[in-house]
C-alpha cells in the first residue's frame, strides 16, 4: 500500500491536468470529441508538432518528450500516422492513474484532483481516501475506422466507465472473504446465502457458486465496455461520433494485470524471452460460428440479401442443383449439400485473412461504435453482428520474479500486420540489451524501434522493410509496459 501511495502522489504532483484522466465526473458528461484532429495529451505536441504528426509523407514517429510529464511505470509509447489511408491518424491512446472512491466513501472530497490544489490538502485527502478507495493504472489503445470520433471518445471516457463500475467493489476487493451474494444499501449487510429454505426443483441450488474477486473486476470491465458503447449510440448525432474503433485496454489493480480486447489489436508479454499471448483477434474468420449462429437464429437481420452459410467461393446460378462444399454455424469442418436458390445470396462471412469481411463491409467483429454502419448501397445495419464485449485475460504479477527486460507490449494492427510475435520479442531483446537496466528511457526507445520496424523506410513508391516487403501503411500505435517491481498485493 505504501508504494502505491508514493507512486500516486509522485505521479499526480508532477503531472499537469490531463483532461478526463484522473477526474471523477460522471461518464454521461462527455468531453466533446468534435475536434478535427487531436493526439493523446501526454504527447504534449505543439501546433508545429501536431502538423508534423499529421504529415503522411514524412510519417515522423511521435513519442512523449523527455522533459515534463512521464508516463506511469516509465511506460514507453510511440505512434506514426498512416501513409494516406485516411486523412488523419485514427488511432488514439490513453494512459492514466485512476482513483476509485467507494459508494460510501468520505464526503467533502474534491471532484477533480488538480495540480492547483495545495499539496497539504491533497495529502490529507489521499490519506483518508486510500482507506476507503482504490487506484488502478490504465493503458488504452483505440484503433478507429470510418472516422476518428469513436476512438477519440473512448480514449477520453472508457476509463471513467470502468471507475464507475468499480465503485461498488471497493470494499469487497479489499476484504479477503468471498464476495457477498447481494449488495445492500445498509453497510455491512448482504443478501442471504442460506439455501435451507429452497425446496422442489430449486434444490439444485443447494450450494452457492464460487465467485472470485478477479471475476468481479472482469465483470466490471465488461459492463464498462457495454456502457461506453451505449453512450456512443445515444450521442452519435449530437457529438458527431463517427465510425467505430477496436479497443485494447490494460488495467493494473491489486497485483493483477487485466487485458481486455475487443477488435484486432494485440497484447503479448515477453518474459525472459518467452512469449505469452494476452489477447486474440476478433475477425470474421475467428468469429465465423458466432456470426452464422446469429444469422441462423434471426434471419431477418440478413435482409434477404445474405446467407448465413459459408461456401469456398461464390455460388454461380448455373450450379443450382449441384452438390457443393459448405459449412454452417455448427461446423468446423466441411460437408456437401445440394445448392438451392437461397444459396445464391451473398455469404454473411466472405474472404480470408485481412480480406475477410462481414456483409462484405467490415473486417473486425468486436469493438465500440459503428452504430450507423450499413451494408454498401443498402439500409441493412451491420451493428447487430458486432459485439462490444471484450475478452479479458488476467496475469498475476505476484506469481513471478520479473526482470527489467520483462515487458507487456500493446499494439494496434498496424504493428502486427507486418510483425510477428517472435520478431517483436527479438526487438525487445536487441533494444533493451543496449541500455542499462535502470535507464527508464529504454522502454520509449523500444516502442519507437517497434514502430519504425513496422513502418519501414520510403523507397520504391512506398514504405519498405529491410527485406523489401511492404511496410505497414496503417496507423501504428505501441505501448511498452515494464513489469519488474510493479506487483503490489
Amino acid at each position: 500500500m505504501l508504494s502505491r501511495v508514493r507512486s500516486a502522489v509522485a505521479h499526480l504532483v508532477r503531472s499537469p491536468p490531463a483532461g478526463a484522466g484522473s477526474g471523477s465526473g460522471a461518464p454521461a458528461k462527455t468531453v466533446d470529441p468534435r475536434a478535427s484532429f487531436s493526439r493523446p495529451t501526454f504527447l504534449q505536441l505543439s501546433p508545429g508538432g501536431l502538423r508534423r504528426a499529421n504529415d503522411h509523407a514524412g510519417r515522423a514517429v511521435q513519442s512523449p518528450p523527455d522533459t515534463g510529464r512521464h508516463l506511469p511505470w516509465s511506460t514507453g509509447y510511440a505512434e506514426v500516422i498512416n501513409a494516406g489511408k485516411s486523412r488523419h491518424n485514427e488511432d488514439q491512446a490513453c494512459c492514466e492513474v485512476v482513483y476509485v472512491e467507494g459508494r460510501r466513501s468520505v464526503t467533502g472530497a474534491p471532484k477533480e484532483l488538480s495540480r492547483g490544489q495545495s499539496l497539504f490538502f491533497f495529502l490529507t485527502y489521499l490519506s483518508l481516501f486510500l482507506h476507503q478507495g482504490l487506484c488502478f493504472y490504465y493503458w488504452g489503445l483505440f484503433d478507429g475506422h470510418a472516422g476518428g470520433g469513436a476512438a477519440e471518445m473512448a480514449s477520453r471516457l472508457l476509463h471513467r466507465h470502468i471507475r464507475e463500475q468499480l465503485k461498488d467493489l471497493v470494499e469487497i476487493l479489499q476484504d479477503p472473504s468471498p464476495p457477498p451474494l447481494c449488495l445492500s444499501s445498509t453497510p455491512g449487510a448482504s443478501g442471504s446465502s442460506d439455501p435451507s429454505h429452497l425446496v422442489g426443483p430449486q434444490s439444485c441450488w443447494s450450494s452457492q457458486k464460487e465467485v472470485t474477486h478477479e471475476s468481479l473486476v472482469v465483470g466490471a470491465i465488461e459492463n464498462a465496455f457495454q456502457l461506453m458503447d451505449e453512450q456512443m449510440a445515444r450521442e452519435r448525432r449530437g457529438h458527431q461520433v463517427e465510425g467505430g474503433c477496436c479497443a485494447l485496454v490494460v488495467i493494473y489493480l491489486l497485483g493483477k494485470v487485466y487485458v481486455a480486447n475487443a477488435g484486432d489489436s494485440r497484447a503479448i508479454i515477453v518474459r525472459n524471452g518467452e512469449i505469452i499471448p494476452m489477447s486474440r483477434e476478433f475477425t470474421p474468420e475467428t468469429e465465423r460460428q458466432r456470426l452464422q449462429l446469429l444469422g441462423f437464429l434471426k434471419p431477418e437481420l440478413l435482409g434477404g440479401e445474405f446467407t448465413h452459410l459459408e461456401f469456398p467461393r461464390r455460388i454461380q446460378p448455373k450450379e443450382l442443383g449441384q452438390r457443393m462444399l459448405y459449412r454452417d454455424q455448427n461446423m468446423t469442418g466441411w460437408a456437401y449439400k445440394k445448392i438451392e436458390l437461397e444459396d445464391l445470396r451473398f455469404p454473411l462471412v466472405c474472404g480470408e485473412g485481412k480480406k475477410a469481411r462481414v456483409m462484405a463491409t467490415i473486417g473486425v467483429t468486436r469493438g465500440l461504435g459503428d452504430h450507423n454502419l450499413k451494408v454498401c448501397s443498402s439500409t441493412l445495419p451491420i451493428k447487430p453482428f458486432l459485439s462490444c464485449f471484450p475478452e479479458v485475460q488476467v496475469y498475476d504479477l505476484t506469481q513471478y520474479e520479473h526482470c527489467p527486460d520483462d515487458v507487456l507490449v500493446l499494439g494496434t494492427d498496424g504493428l502486427w500486420d507486418v510483425t510477428s510475435d517472435r520478431e517483436v520479442a527479438a526487438t525487445v531483446d536487441r533494444v533493451l540489451s543496449a541500455y542499462e537496466p535502470n535507464d527508464s528511457s529504454r522502454y520509449k526507445a523500444l516502442a519507437q524501434a517497434l514502430v519504425l520496424g513496422a513502418r519501414g523506410a520510403p523507397r520504391y513508391r512506398g514504405w519498405r522493410l529491410p527485406n523489401n516487403k511492404l511496410g505497414s501503411g496503417d496507423d501504428i500505435s505501441v505501448f511498452v509496459i515494464p513489469l519488474e517491481g510493479q506487483a503490489v498485493t
